[in-house]
């Protein structure tokens, strides 16, 4: 199930987890962002307790975006162990974003 971010719960639920977070950075305007958003659903349930795949709307929670330097959407960020490693922008085939994960698995 794909995980709902806010600023708030960023630290806990991203930066201070151990393994593999995707971020998908995405606004519910964003024509990309719902073309997108069956495939963060698909992931979530195919990495489900090898990897968590989380949701940020950057229009209600916009500190973490800034932080990270988000200046288009969609982008999907890839933590693993709390820190940033891998950075996908725009709409992306579901096999490579797996591959991106795969790799910091």
């Amino acid at each position: 199930m794909v995980q709902h971010l806010t600023d708030a719960s960023f630290e806990t639920d991203v930066l201070e987890q151990d393994g593999v977070v995707l971020v998908d950075f995405w606004a519910p305007w964003c024509g990309p962002c719902r073309t997108i958003g069956p495939i963060i659903d698909d992931l979530a349930q195919e990495y489900e307790g090898r990897a968590v795949i989380a949701k940020l709307n950057v229009d209600e929670e916009q500190q973490v975006a800034a932080r990270y330097g988000v200046m288009s959407i969609p982008t999907l960020l890839i933590f693993k162990d709390g820190k940033p490693v891998d950075k996908i922008v725009g709409v992306t085939p579901k096999h490579s974003i797996a591959a991106k994960i795969d790799s910091h698995l």
